[in-house]
């Protein structure tokens, strides 16, 4: 049987993680609820993401830097 950790140190080693494998693990854990998920509006953000990839790639979307995106949301 393997070690036991708890949630703090699970945390703590999450953290650790790169950005994308972090975004991965909030995933499956997320999947993990087992809710119902609607394959329309999955199909609909996956949509939405390669659009703005495409425009990011383009050179037509706006960058804008973390802080600036979270000045944004705590207003």
């Amino acid at each position: 049987m393997g070690i036991k950790l708890n949630k703090d140190q699970i945390l703590a080693n999450a953290l650790d993680l790169p950005p994308v494998e972090r975004a991965q693990l909030i995933e499956e854990l997320f999947d993990s609820f087992n809710f119902e998920r609607d394959i329309e509006i999955d199909e609909i953000w996956k949509e939405e993401i390669e659009k703005r990839v495409k425009a990011y790639e383009a050179g037509t979307l706006e960058e804008k830097s973390i802080e600036e995106v979270f000045s944004r949301i705590n207003k």
